[in-house]
Protein backbone atom coordinates (compact mmCIF):
# COMPACT_ATOMS: atom_id res chain seq x y z
CA UNK A 1 0.00 0.00 0.00
CA UNK A 2 1.34 3.38 -1.11
CA UNK A 3 1.53 5.54 2.17
CA UNK A 4 -0.40 8.69 0.32
CA UNK A 5 -3.57 10.34 1.30
CA UNK A 6 -6.54 9.59 -1.14
CA UNK A 7 -7.64 13.15 -0.70
CA UNK A 8 -4.53 15.48 -0.27
CA UNK A 9 -1.84 13.56 -1.59
CA UNK A 10 0.21 14.20 1.66
CA UNK A 11 3.11 11.31 1.22
CA UNK A 12 6.04 10.86 3.38
CA UNK A 13 9.08 13.25 3.94
CA UNK A 14 12.28 12.66 4.70
CA UNK A 15 14.43 14.44 7.37
CA UNK A 16 17.04 13.61 10.42
CA UNK A 17 16.81 12.01 13.80
CA UNK A 18 18.75 13.49 15.99
CA UNK A 19 20.63 12.04 18.99
CA UNK A 20 21.43 14.02 22.53
CA UNK A 21 25.25 13.81 20.94
CA UNK A 22 23.54 15.90 17.95
CA UNK A 23 24.42 12.79 15.65
CA UNK A 24 22.22 12.50 12.56
CA UNK A 25 20.93 9.72 10.89
CA UNK A 26 18.27 9.84 8.12
CA UNK A 27 14.57 9.61 9.20
CA UNK A 28 11.14 8.96 7.57
CA UNK A 29 8.37 11.23 8.81
CA UNK A 30 4.78 9.28 7.71
CA UNK A 31 1.49 10.43 7.57
CA UNK A 32 -1.18 9.70 10.09
CA UNK A 33 -3.16 7.16 7.88
CA UNK A 34 -6.05 5.72 8.39
CA UNK A 35 -8.61 3.64 6.17
CA UNK A 36 -12.28 4.83 6.45
CA UNK A 37 -15.73 3.75 4.42
CA UNK A 38 -16.42 6.97 2.44
CA UNK A 39 -18.95 8.17 0.29
CA UNK A 40 -17.27 8.57 -3.30
CA UNK A 41 -18.79 9.50 -6.49
CA UNK A 42 -22.04 8.72 -4.86
CA UNK A 43 -21.11 4.73 -4.19
CA UNK A 44 -19.05 4.12 -1.18
CA UNK A 45 -15.17 2.80 -1.01
CA UNK A 46 -12.71 2.09 1.80
CA UNK A 47 -10.10 5.07 0.70
CA UNK A 48 -6.81 5.76 2.56
CA UNK A 49 -7.18 9.60 4.44
CA UNK A 50 -5.18 11.14 6.67
CA UNK A 51 -6.22 12.34 9.90
CA UNK A 52 -6.15 16.05 9.07
CA UNK A 53 -8.84 15.78 6.49
CA UNK A 54 -10.87 13.74 8.46
CA UNK A 55 -10.84 16.41 11.60
CA UNK A 56 -11.57 18.83 8.53
CA UNK A 57 -14.37 17.47 6.92
CA UNK A 58 -13.10 16.82 3.40
CA UNK A 59 -14.61 13.75 3.36
CA UNK A 60 -17.91 12.00 3.99
CA UNK A 61 -18.25 8.83 6.11
CA UNK A 62 -20.72 6.14 5.09
CA UNK A 63 -22.47 4.73 7.63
Amino acid sequence: MAKVCSVCGKKPVWGNKVSHANNRTRRRFEPNLQKVRAVVEGETRRITVCTSCIQAGKIIKAI
